[in-house]
C-alpha cells in the first residue's frame, strides 16, 4: 500500500520539477534588453490612443460563468441519460439533487438580476 503512494509522490515531484526547471532555465537564458518600444502596449498592430486599459462590465463574466455551469451540467448529465435503465434508485436521487442544486443557483442569479442586460 505504501509503495503505491510512493509512486504517486515521485510522479508529483517530477510533474512539478520539469515545468519549474523549464521556467528557471528560460528565465536565466533569455536576453534582458528592455527598451521603450518593447514596453509599449501592442494591440493588433495599431498604436494605442489614450489609455489602453479598458474595463469590461462584470455582466459579461457572469454570463460566461452561467454558461459554463450549464455546459458542465450537460457533460455530467449525458452519462446518466445514456445509462438511465441501469442506474439504481440512489443514482436517480443523486441526479435529481444535482439538477435541484443547479436550478437553485440559476434561480438565485435570476432573482439577483444577474441575467438582466443593462
Amino acid at each position: 500500500m505504501l509503495n503505491e503512494w510512493l509512486y504517486l509522490g515521485i510522479f508529483l515531484v517530477i510533474a512539478l520539477a520539469i515545468p519549474a526547471a523549464a521556467l528557471l532555465i528560460a528565465g536565466m537564458l533569455s536576453p534582458k534588453k528592455p527598451n521603450p518600444i518593447k514596453d509599449s502596449t501592442y494591440e493588433c498592430g495599431m498604436e494605442t490612443v489614450g489609455v489602453s486599459w479598458v474595463q469590461f462590465k462584470v455582466q459579461y463574466y457572469i454570463y460566461g460563468l452561467i454558461f459554463l455551469v450549464f455546459d458542465v451540467e450537460i457533460v455530467l448529465l449525458y452519462p446518466w441519460a445514456v445509462a438511465y435503465n441501469k442506474v439504481a434508485l440512489f443514482g436517480v436521487i443523486e441526479l435529481i439533487l444535482f439538477i435541484v442544486i443547479l436550478a437553485s443557483g440559476l434561480l438565485y442569479a435570476w432573482r439577483k438580476g444577474a441575467l438582466e442586460w443593462v
